[in-house]
């Protein structure tokens, strides 16, 4: 499926955007499937998402969601009193993080045929699809999401993380489109995030800074994908335009024997649930 051109501009890069990648018509359906799952959802329990400080923010719903999925909210959706400002179907940053296992719709794109050529075109032998979230990027008050790797979020050892990003409508400037640091997916992981009894932490504590204006916007048209490596620096602008920017990411990890999977990353499976790798046998039709 990739080229060797791609390949070495994702080697060259840290990460390959590939246009058209999905049918319009499998973007609906991922979209209305997502609508479908606000319009159940019962907010007994609120959880904000923020990557500015998951310690603060992270709490037993967060972490189970590795498990099923849950809904967060953005972190202007409330006023002053704690009340939604709009109705929760435009006050949700995301949905995660098992959606690739439980929901048919979902598992279906996340564990395809062209899914598992193209991992295996990366070089994945057993790749495990281990996160999922649907992100809404909401008109007017869609969050920032800092500059970070996903390497600092989700781990391996070796590391080994990558992910898919889709654009699910047309994501550009004006509606929070990412934003890409070249080459930075060479120099490591630069910071890490460790759950211990419940309790999260960062090493470093602080985030780094980076100059903003060396960055690439990736803008797409909805169907077009990203490929991130995990140690690819990005991040996104809040979304202050009319129109929302919804997209879905998978994280794949590798999943032989010379991997494992580290005791302090915060997303880890009941007993009964294990990562489910994918395979050109085990791809949904």
């Amino acid at each position: 499926m990739l080229t060797q051109e791609q390949k070495e501009q994702f080697e060259r890069d840290g990460y390959l955007v590939l246009e058209n990648f999905t049918p319009l018509q499998q973007t609906q359906e991922l979209r209305h499937q997502a609508s479908q799952l606000v319009d159940g959802f019962d907010p007994k329990s609120v959880s904000i998402f923020s990557t500015k400080n998951q310690a603060k923010t992270s709490d037993d719903y967060f972490n189970e969601s590795a498990n099923n999925i849950s809904f967060f909210f953005e972190e202007n959706a409330f006023d002053e009193d704690g009340k939604l400002r709009q109705p929760k179907s435009v006050s949700i940053n995301k949905m995660g993080h098992a959606m690739h296992d439980t929901d048919p719709v979902f598992r279906k794109w996340s564990r395809s045929a062209q899914a598992a050529e193209l991992l295996q075109d990366l070089g994945y032998k057993r790749p495990l699809p281990v996160q999922s979230m649907y992100i809404f990027k909401q008109p007017n008050i869609g969050g920032e999401v800092v500059p970070h790797q996903d390497s600092t979020f989700l781990y391996t050892d070796p590391l080994s993380v990558v992910g898919f990003w889709i654009a699910l409508e047309d994501s550009t400037k004006e509606n929070g489109c990412l934003w890409s640091l070249p080459g930075s997916h060479k120099a490591g992981v630069r910071r890490k995030m460790t759950v211990k009894d419940g309790k999260t932490s960062f090493n470093p504590p602080t985030a780094e800074q980076f100059d903003l204006d060396s960055f690439t916007p990736l803008e797409m048209e909805a169907g077009s994908m990203v490929i991130l490596h995990g140690n690819n620096i990005h991040y996104s602008k809040e979304n202050t335009s009319p129109k929302s920017r919804h997209a879905y990411s998978v994280h794949y990890v590798e999943g032989t024997d010379e991997y494992t999977w580290p005791e302090g990353n915060w997303l880890h499976r009941q007993p009964d649930f294990p990562f489910q790798p994918l395979t050109r046998a085990t791809a949904v039709a």
